[in-house]
């Protein structure tokens, strides 16, 4: 039978709808089983932006390691530079707050201003650290360990472990007050109670000219809560743990850290400290150096504020790189917020922006973010989460083991032939890696 021209005209536009639904249909198919086939999650994180190269990596890490593979749910809070000026910082103390409601934050670096930066980004002004912000309100010790992987030796040639620092985030010299004296008189410390009964006061010193004079202080409330949770990360780390402070000088403010942890670990720690089969140690802050040297690592060492400031960039320098360390900020009362350990990596924003191209290390970023995704997946009971969390770890460290590196780790490895890649390449060869591991 022969069709007229309309009907055969018909007949090819049938045929192209047809075609067309089949095809569209097939598309959402596609993208609804690819959702389905994704890790689910129940729990947001809270997401905290942050700034410079590692902001541009951050994105890179979510759209290539993260989202194709995970249903990502997170609470987002920008904690760039522009937009804590903006809010008055006060975005800050909102994400803290989150992190209370969630139990789980990841941040990315962000920059604590000084006065360059103050004009750099035209700032209303010098904004206190966003992340001395977080610990005062999560009320949190920070722990901080190497990423240890082959071809990346220590300096240190008898250390075989990683060694976590936890590093005391309140008080001392970081909430100092500070006077410049002008010239001879003396300056005393004095106390008076708020009811006004008691009055306490100590002469500092009696200048004879012009000179520096500096106050410190702490609280039992805060050291307690350092010392709780270094007994219960050990605990959870099964790792024994060492706490040095130098109360041989400082007779009244170090004995009273050593004094509140040897109080707690007597009548809290010490049965549980034992059936785990780990140790707690103290010593004098310059005898934890000398034994650290020649030791194989493997354990906690809790240490005060600026103790621990110093000698974890020591830790990371000694173990490879900064960028090679993981850092999450653990509360007695249940939070845990976790980041790299290292900045905003500045010099190679500036090529960046220039077009210019970067091989900035992203690992330690890449591991703040599956260790809060490991939490998550621990507190909300989804074995999926934390096994996704440990793939992409062993994933990115295969990688580098196998030879594939960003600029500074190519520099130090003792691997032959290393292949240096740009930040987004590397990042691209660690989920060739994951997607192989996760078709296991």
């Amino acid at each position: 039978m022969l069709l007229s021209a309309d009907s055969v005209f018909l007949l090819f536009i049938y045929v192209i709808y047809r075609d067309n639904v089949i095809k569209y249909k097939m598309s959402f198919e596609s993208v609804r089983r690819n959702a389905m086939n994704k890790i689910q999650m129940t729990t947001p994180l809270v997401e905290m932006d942050g700034d410079e190269m590692t902001r541009i990596l951050w994105q890179i890490i979510k759209d290539e390691l993260l989202i194709p593979f995970i249903d990502l749910k997170t609470e987002y809070y920008d904690l760039g530079l522009k937009h804590r000026d903006e809010t008055d910082d006060q975005v800050t103390r909102d994400a803290s707050e989150a992190t209370k409601k969630y139990g789980v934050a990841v941040k990315c670096a962000t920059i604590t201003p000084n006065a360059a930066r103050v004009e750099e980004y035209d700032l209303k002004e010098m904004w206190k650290s966003p992340n001395g912000t977080i610990r005062a309100i999560l009320d949190g010790t920070v722990f901080r360990t190497p990423i240890v992987v082959k071809g990346i030796d220590p300096v240190v040639k008898c250390w075989k472990k990683p060694i976590t620092i936890a590093r005391h985030a309140y008080g001392d010299v970081y909430k100092n007050v500070e006077l410049q004296v002008p010239k001879a008189g003396k300056v005393k410390l004095t106390y008076t109670s708020d009811d006004g009964t008691v009055t306490r006061s100590v002469l500092v010193h009696s200048f004879d000219g012009p000179g520096v004079v500096q106050g410190q202080h702490n609280v039992d409330a805060s050291i307690t809560s350092f010392a709780k949770s270094c007994f219960e990360f050990a605990l959870s780390e099964k790792k024994d743990l060492w706490f040095s402070s130098k109360d041989t000088i400082s007779k009244i403010y170090d004995h009273r850290f050593k004094d509140i942890f040897a109080d707690l670990y007597e009548n809290e720690y010490k049965e549980r400290f034992e059936a785990a089969g780990i140790t707690y140690f103290y010593t004098l802050i310059d005898d934890a150096v000398a034994r650290i040297m020649k030791s194989e690592g493997g354990f906690i060492w809790a240490c005060k504020n600026y103790d621990g400031d110093v000698m974890s960039d020591m830790i990371s320098s000694a173990f490879g790189s900064l960028a090679m360390m993981t850092s999450v900020l653990v509360s007695p009362h249940g939070y845990f917020e976790y980041e790299a350990a290292h900045g905003t990596v500045q010099r190679h924003y500036y090529k960046h922006l220039k077009g210019e191209e970067t091989s900035t290390n992203s690992v330690a970023t890449i591991f703040a973010w599956t260790g809060a995704l490991r939490k998550r997946g621990e507190l909300d009971e989804l074995p999926g989460l934390i096994a996704f969390a440990e793939k992409l770890e062993e994933a990115t460290i295969e990688t580098i083991e196998s030879g594939k590196m960003t600029g500074d780790l190519a520099l130090i490895t003792t691997l032959e032939n290393p292949v240096k890649l740009n930040s987004a390449d590397f990042i691209k060869a660690i989920r060739t890696v994951l997607e192989e591991k996760l078709a296991e």
